[in-house]
C-alpha cells in the first residue's frame, strides 16, 4: 500500500485493525481505508500443468483428483486462457501415476513400448505416464 486509494496521498498512519486487517487514516483527507486482500495464489506449475493435463483428454475431476486443485479453478484456468481441445478423436487417454522404479518397470516390458501414442509428464517426486488407446467400433 503506497497511496491513499481516495485521494493518492502518500501520508498516512495506522488506526486500529479491522477484522484481522491492518486499517489506515490518510492525513490528507480524512478517509479510512485497509489494505486489500491478497487472495490465495496457486503456483503456475500447478496451472501448467493442469491445461496440459486438460489438452490431453483428463476431465476436470481427474485433474483435481490428480493435482489437488479444485476442478472449479481448472475450468476457470481452461477459460481465461481460451483453451480448446479437439472433440470427437478416436483416441482416449488412460494414465498412471508411478515412482521412477516403476516407470523403468513398465518400459522395460516389450508390449508396453510397441506402438506410439506414450507422454511421460513430471508429477511432483512422482512421474504420470499418459497412454492413448483407440475407440473400438
Amino acid at each position: 500500500m503506497q497511496t491513499c486509494p481516495n485521494c493518492s496521498s502518500d501520508v498516512f498512519v495506522k488506526a486500529g485493525i479491522l477484522n484481522n486487517r491492518q486499517r489506515y487514516k490518510c492525513k490528507s483527507c480524512g478517509y479510512y481505508f485497509t489494505v486489500g486482500k491478497l487472495g490465495k495464489r496457486i503456483d503456475d506449475y500447478y496451472v501448467n500443468k493442469a491445461l496440459q493435463l486438460y489438452l490431453e483428454g483428463l476431465t476436470y475431476r481427474e485433474i483435481e483428483r490428480i493435482l489437488g486443485v479444485s476442478h472449479v479453478s481448472v475450468m476457470n484456468w481452461v477459460r481465461k486462457y481460451n483453451i480448446k481441445r479437439p472433440y470427437r478423436t478416436k483416441y482416449h487417454p488412460t494414465y498412471k501415476i508411478l515412482s521412477h522404479t516403476e516407470l523403468g518397470a513398465y518400459f522395460s516390458e516389450q508390449e508396453n513400448i510397441k506402438g506410439a501414442g506414450v507422454l511421460v509428464t513430471e508429477l511432483g517426486d512422482k512421474f504420470m505416464l499418459i497412454k492413448w488407446e483407440r475407440f473400438r467400433d
